[in-house]
């Protein structure tokens, strides 16, 4: 079992890169120093690199994104929404085209890393959550696109990785009552794979962030 998985580097990336390894899969591990994915040839040499060391794909996580830093709407440029979707929406297209013709031999899995931010209008992300809701069109998009030989799937974090001052408030967010661990969201990149009438569907995995319906929090 072979996977690419970008946005290695980062905190959730890492937890799903080894959580793969403890189940036996080899990894490649991809970070922004590996290429600009909203660049199609620099996704297509990416995806070659790894099928080069890998022998194959049989799974690609595109956990990789930029353009989180909240903001007023007046104040948003044109460089903060190329940031916003540059990664997180044109990489999720070019890296499933690149990857495409390597996972139809295997008939293998695209997983992206959504966010809630995608079903909630959060005003101080307006590009963050407008290209994280283009993300989650485009598992939908890219499942009719590419059956039945390629499942696109996605999953949904909800508070992750938060800052340690930041906890208390992002904890009453959710249902349960705490934030998420990274490892949380790893945990559900495991079963996608075996779960193999599934495409076109995101796993929410929030703690009930999404059906959190107080209208006085803000993120």
């Amino acid at each position: 079992m072979r996977a690419l998985v970008t946005g290695a580097t980062g905190r959730v990336g890492a937890a799903i890169a080894h959580r793969l390894e403890q189940d036996g899969w080899a990894i490649f591990k991809a970070g922004s120093r590996d290429g600009d994915l909203s660049r199609p040839d620099e996704a297509r040499a990416l995806v070659e690199r790894s099928v080069a060391e890998l022998g194959g794909l049989d799974l690609v996580v595109h956990a990789a994104g930029d353009g989180f830093t909240p903001k007023p709407v007046d104040e948003i440029t044109e460089e903060d929404w190329d940031a916003a979707f540059g990664v997180t929406a044109k990489g999720s297209f070019f890296l499933a085209q690149a990857a495409a013709p390597h996972l139809r031999e295997s008939r293998g899995l695209i997983l992206f890393i959504e966010d809630v931010a995608a079903y909630q209008p959060w005003p101080s992300f307006a590009a963050h959550s407008a290209a994280k809701a283009a993300q989650a069109m485009l598992t939908r998009v890219l499942a009719r696109a590419l059956a039945p030989d390629i499942r696109v799937c996605g999953v949904v974090p909800g508070p992750v990785a938060v800052e340690p001052s930041q906890e208390e408030r992002r904890a009453a967010e959710t249902l349960l009552g705490r934030v998420g661990r990274p490892e949380d969201v790893a945990d559900s990149i495991v079963y996608l794979p075996r779960a193999r009438y599934a495409t076109g569907t995101s796993l929410v995995v929030d703690g009930g962030r999404l059906l959190q319906s107080s209208t006085d929090r803000k993120p």
